[in-house]
């Protein structure tokens, strides 16, 4: 974390609005770091890691205990959550869900890594303060919609409450083997996250062969997909919509307004159709100062496929091997194809 101000934040200043983002969690301290925030800058800000410190920022830290004891009396959980897969359009469908009115977008806060990164008995205790905390808005009008980082699909059930809603975003294997190939930072990160994906699907999925680079994307696949998985299996009091990626693609106006309607929140044909056709859809999500769009990513695809088809093929074929001796990878494979 940066270097401490002097002044803590006053804990009575929590939780009636969002104006204090609770960005981070630190176990070692047990403090939490607090950072102003505006609705502007919600809007503005793609990610809300510590990536959100390349601009300048007022910083505020305050005990866990303290922040535990403001948000007691907290009534509203209600914040609607996007899990994904990581590279299937969730930073996209969340920025054009947030161009709605009445939606607050509040996308990966690193506070929710924290959680995940946690012992199981401190995670449960500490869930629903955190639930709380994401809920807050800045009126009655607004409703919070909270994108978490992909590997936060394993405590799902923790952070979406009884009778709360989300959103479980993916893409078909083969689509999403080609989308990592196809980037260099890509496959970098695929490296870089290998070992702690195999970490924590080795209960649900046997292990894979990592010979190539296609067959350590097919593994990633398998291993956010039977997060989501396992984790629908848990929220049979909750509602879930999956969405396909590549579906909402095809037909984003019609998907943004069923995942709306998912969500509770009030919206119409003529204002998805205008997100739709708008801007956001021919920029790179993570930076629209960069141009990304549907048809680009077909290419890049192709690309991939050309380059690497023999892998894929092999890829493709471990996990269908390997869905004999894995239930929620067997029910992943069949979503890919349809068949869910």
């Amino acid at each position: 974390m940066p270097r401490l101000v002097p002044e803590p934040l006053d804990p009575q200043e929590i939780p009636g609005s969002a104006r204090w983002l609770a960005q981070a969690h630190d176990a070692g301290s047990d403090l939490v770091r607090f950072v102003a925030m505006e609705v502007e800058d919600y809007r503005a800000a793609s990610f809300l890691d510590d990536r959100m410190f390349q601009q300048q920022r007022e910083v505020r830290f305050l005990p866990w205990r303290d922040a535990e004891a403001a948000m007691s009396k907290a009534c509203s959980e209600d914040a609607r959550w996007i899990f994904h897969i990581g590279h299937v359009g969730s930073t996209l469908a969340a920025r054009m869900l947030g161009e709605l009115p009445c939606v607050l977008g509040v996308r990966e806060p690193r506070i929710l890594r924290d959680l995940a990164l946690l012992p199981h008995d401190k995670r449960e205790a500490m869930a629903p303060t955190v639930r709380a905390l994401c809920a807050r808005t800045f009126g009655p009008e607004q409703a919070a919609l909270v994108k978490a980082t992909s590997f936060v699909s394993e405590i799902a059930p923790l952070l979406v409450p009884p009778s709360g809603r989300a959103i479980f975003m993916f893409a078909g294997a083969r689509s999403y083997i080609e989308t990592i190939l196809a980037g260099e930072n890509s496959v970098k990160e695929l490296h870089a996250m290998s070992d702690f994906r195999a970490q924590r699907m080795a209960d649900r999925v046997p292990h894979f062969d990592l010979s190539s680079d296609a067959h350590r994307a097919a593994a990633a696949w398998a291993c956010e997909m039977t997060a989501l998985e396992s984790a629908e299996r848990a929220m049979t009091d909750r509602e879930i919509l999956w969405v396909d990626f590549d579906a909402f693609l095809a037909g984003s106006a019609e998907l943004l307004l069923k995942m709306a309607a998912h969500f509770r929140i009030e919206s119409s044909s003529a204002e998805a159709e205008r997100i739709a056709t708008g801007p956001l859809l021919r920029r790179y999500s993570k930076d629209l100062d960069y141009e990304y769009s549907p048809e680009l990513r077909r290419e890049l695809q192709s690309e991939a496929r050309h380059l690497h088809g023999s892998a894929i093929a092999s890829a493709l074929a471990m996990l269908d091997e390997a869905r004999q001796n894995s239930p929620s990878l067997s029910k992943a494979l069949d979503r890919s194809a349809g068949r869910e």
